[in-house]
């Protein structure tokens, strides 16, 4: 175990990467590792916000879940593990939540998060067993893409119906989204990669000055925030296992596979080393991390585009980086002060906010199709994509006596058993 934290120490040098078994000097690596934090921070506390979680569990098992995987995978893979988006759909269908407040039905939630899981674990230790070539048969990108691009329009209604009661909300929306995209088109380097957080902040200001100030809405208060202690305890929560639940929920692992497999193959092209390997290991992890953070009453995790976009940038890989992230990530999820701050942010800055990160997961699908040239021209291509696509968006519920698989469930199995049928008897 001690042959873990055995990174060779290495100057900072200009233009030259850092690999995974390298480091900085410490005063560096912190530094880097809070830049990490940072470029997780706003998916990671947006993310339990739309399902009514508590966004101080949230980041505190992001910590714990991310030096779960650093052991999980020996030290070898740079990843840091936060909300996953995956979940929000299904977890809203599963427990009926309307997008204020606290999550009553929690616990309903948690149960098919560890369940999810512990499927994600099963999956890792067959890749472990039998490599990657089967997964990528089964999910080619065809259809991972047309998954993730179902579960951003699945959920494209919420904040639009759900998240600006009032008209003065839905223009507030308008302000919020025009801000992250004003932030992501005009700013460059870090500020850029903080698009999500960067845009909230200027719209919750906006939204302060004309509600605060000239009383054209419901005000932000911040008594809770002055009221609350700088460290405590989060409000931990209890699963509760309910066969319905956890059938809408558990299709999402397929989801989270697609997710890492792509992620490690692209953490595998930046450091020129090849991870399939540790794929196994990291599916394990992943899925470990999960079901730890469902049993506490935290979301879902996933390894973070974000945080490999901040490698791209740096061109640092060392894994001692995200042993200093989560650490911080544990810190920052005891402070009951900064969980009353998440809280505090207006409803419709936060539906604002959600369109744009909708948006962004419905592109990152398509975005799939372009990278890995789907051919389109091709009719079963082209009737998986059709199919799914609506199954998704128009949320298409099979019912099975007092069971039901709603639209996403519907739309992940449905592309896969396609794309199967369509492909037998195929040659390519």
């Amino acid at each position: 175990m001690s042959g873990l934290f055995n990174w060779r120490e290495v100057p900072a040098r200009d233009g030259q990467a850092v690999q995974t078994d390298e480091r900085l000097p410490w005063p560096q690596t912190l530094a880097m590792g809070l830049q990490h934090v940072i470029a997780m921070f706003g998916a990671t506390v947006l993310a339990p916000l739309l399902m009514g979680f508590d966004p101080n569990v949230a980041i505190l098992m992001s910590g714990i879940g991310t030096l779960i995987f650093f052991l999980m995978v020996g030290g070898r893979v740079p990843s840091y593990l936060g909300s996953s988006f995956a979940f929000i759909g299904v977890v809203i269908a599963a427990t009926g939540y309307t997008g204020a407040g606290p999550n009553a039905n929690i616990g309903l939630a948690l149960g098919g998060i560890i369940a999810c899981g512990a499927v994600y674990f099963a999956i890792g230790a067959l890749v472990s067993w039998l490599g990657t070539g089967w997964i990528e048969r089964l999910m080619p990108p065809v259809v991972t893409g047309a998954v993730v691009a179902v579960i951003g329009l699945n959920l494209a209604a919420i904040p639009i119906k759900n998240m600006a009661p009032t008209g003065f909300d839905a223009w507030m929306q308008g302000a919020t989204f025009l801000s992250v995209a004003l932030v992501a088109v005009y700013s460059r380097g870090m500020a850029q990669r903080l698009l999500i957080l960067l845009g909230l902040l200027a719209a919750s200001l906006l939204y302060a000055l004309l509600t605060n100030g000239l009383g054209l809405g419901k005000p932000i208060d911040l008594s809770g925030v002055a009221s609350a202690a700088w460290v405590g305890l989060p409000r931990f929560a209890s699963p509760v296992f309910e066969p319905q639940a956890l059938l809408l929920i558990v299709p999402v692992v397929v989801v989270l596979v697609a997710e890492n497999l792509g992620h490690l193959k692209a953490v595998s092209a930046m450091t020129g080393r090849n991870l399939d390997a540790d794929m196994g290991r990291a599916f394990m992890g992943d899925g470990l991390a999960t079901m730890v953070s469902g049993a506490a009453g935290g979301t879902g995790v996933t390894t973070y585009a974000e945080n490999i976009g901040v490698m791209a940038a740096t061109r640092i890989y060392s894994t001692a980086i995200f042993v200093i992230a989560g650490l911080l990530g544990v810190l920052l999820g005891f402070s009951p002060k900064f969980g009353a701050l998440i809280q505090a942010i207006p409803l419709a800055v936060m539906g604002g906010v959600s369109i744009v990160v909708f948006g962004l997961i419905t592109v990152a699908g398509a975005k799939i199709w372009v990278d890995k040239r789907v051919d389109f021209s091709d009719s079963r291509n082209l009737l998986v994509v059709a199919i799914t696509l609506v199954l998704g968006t128009g949320d298409y519920t099979l019912k099975l006596g007092s069971f039901a698989l709603g639209g996403i469930g519907t739309a992940t199995f449905g592309a896969i058993l396609l794309y199967a049928l369509l492909s037998f008897g195929r040659k390519d």
